[in-house]
């Protein structure tokens, strides 16, 4: 995409856009920055931008008049369906993203992640997979720092990771080399119009590649028939419930590769140190896709072994007069929550609630009423999560707190010893913080906080 003699917008002034302004800007492109907040709001990246000639559609009426631009990069999460979107794209406007452009220029074959959830664990596990066959590995896309700015430096030589959300794949008309969903369970739907249309943003993942390409789904998902029907490339499964062909599967309790090129046991469920049968799932997605690209049996069985995880899942981050507490934030979905739920045998005081995504809490109040001691609600969600409880048991243990810190003394106060504390909110946090990373540090903090207190906390009980 040729884009010197293109009049180009970027709309959200997010970390990738910044990052795609920043690319744009040395390409000697000048791009004109749209974003709902205002200078103010902005502070120093208005100011940056600013200095460097950068045209601004600041406030309410940003989105007015995109058709006059030739191509228009949108943020990840903003929602294709709005009018002035809909009208820029029946103008004959480009609408692209970050992430798009990437593709675009990146030389190197890209392994691409996506699915409801495992997502960063399994895309920072193949990274940690593929180092060990040697070259340089760039891991990105939707964690950490996007790659635009160092897509200059990559070559054919190197190999490249990615996690890829719903909101990433939804103009994607390019799919990786290695493609791999996770699993489908509803989610964003408060921004998705329908179920159908996040599952179809997800299947741009495998929905433009070749023959030659790799596709990686989840033989327990249900919707893994149907995309192995669609896929273009070849097609490698996995399951922790039953054999596969072709692919990656617990054989009693060893993690094998069968039908791969690469075959063999890489080690035993044992001896993960990754928490969760979930994660037993995210460790076969990830094996499998180390092996497309090539990477030692050896080298998989000591990083599957020393793997601990990724912050904010399941996460120990204190132990507090015999009391653990995990940091599972990023389960900003039921389904989430539920596998942090089962990912443990010890009683559990759960800490849930925030922003709400309009998805269903039936199956995750059957989980808490089996797994939960103690429930904490906060935040937008608590009544809805509680009222999805009740009907289950009218006199389950429910306490509600006003804000973040109170459910955490809440949590503590009704603990035991030999109880795991277990922040899993099955919500967003966009009613009390930026990201799930913020509501996770700050409750690394409070814990933090309590174990200060450890001596006067203890003597009480």
């Amino acid at each position: 995409m040729d884009l010197t003699k293109k009049k180009v917008a970027v709309v959200g002034l997010g970390m990738s856009n910044r990052a795609l302004i920043r690319y744009l800007l040395a390409k000697g492109v000048v791009p004109t920055a749209c974003d709902r907040l205002g200078p103010k709001e902005l502070g120093e990246t208005y100011d940056e931008l600013a200095a460097q000639g950068v045209a601004f559609r600041l406030g309410p009426g940003y989105l007015e008049d995109l058709e006059g631009f030739d191509v228009v990069f949108l943020t990840p999460g903003m929602p294709k369906n709005l009018p002035q979107i809909e009208k820029a794209k029946e103008a004959g406007v480009v609408l692209s993203s970050e992430i798009d452009l990437f593709f675009a220029l990146c030389p190197a074959p890209i392994v691409g992640i996506t699915g409801s959830s495992g997502k960063t664990t399994t895309t920072t596990l193949v990274g940690k997979l593929l180092a060990g066959g040697g070259g340089r590995v760039f891991v990105g896309g939707n964690i950490g720092t996007p790659l635009i700015d160092q897509v200059d430096s990559i070559t054919n030589e190197d190999r490249v990771v990615l996690e890829l959300s719903s909101f990433q794949l939804e103009l994607m008309e390019q799919s990786p080399h290695v493609a791999v969903i996770t699993n489908i369970t509803p989610n964003h739907l408060d921004v998705h119009p329908t179920m159908e249309d996040y599952v179809h943003a997800k299947k741009n993942i495998y929905r433009w590649q070749h023959e030659g390409d790799v596709a990686i789904f989840n033989e327990d998902d249900p919707y893994t028939p149907e995309m192995i029907r669609e896929a273009r490339g070849q097609v490698f499964t996995f399951s922790r419930r039953r054999p596969v062909a072709r692919g990656a599967w617990v054989d009693g309790e060893e993690i094998v590769l069968t039908g791969t090129g690469l075959e063999g046991a890489v080690c035993s469920v044992r001896d993960l140190a990754l928490l969760g049968s979930h994660n037993v799932e995210n460790v076969l997605a990830a094996c499998l896709a180390a092996a497309a690209l090539g990477a030692p049996l050896g080298h998989m069985a000591e990083v599957c072994r020393t793997f601990t995880g990724v912050a904010h899942r399941l996460e120990l981050v204190g132990e507090v007069c015999g009391v653990k507490y995990y940091n599972d934030s990023i389960a900003t979905t039921p389904a989430r929550a539920i596998a942090g739920l089962n990912a443990f045998t010890s009683p559990i005081v759960l800490i849930a609630g925030g922003s709400d995504k309009n998805l269903p809490f039936d199956e995750l109040a059957d989980h808490i009423i089996s797994k939960v001691r103690h429930l904490v609600l906060v935040g937008l969600t608590a009544e809805k999560i509680e009222r999805a409880v009740r009907q289950k048991k009218k006199d389950f243990p429910i306490l509600r707190a006003k804000e973040f810190s109170q459910a955490v003394r809440l949590a503590a106060e009704v603990a035991r010893p030999g109880d795991v504390v277990l922040l899993s909110p099955a919500c967003a946090s966009y009613d009390m913080f930026r990201n799930f990373e913020e509501r996770g540090d700050l409750f690394r903090r409070l814990v933090k906080e309590l174990a200060d207190e450890t001596g006067t906390a203890c003597s009480r009980r």
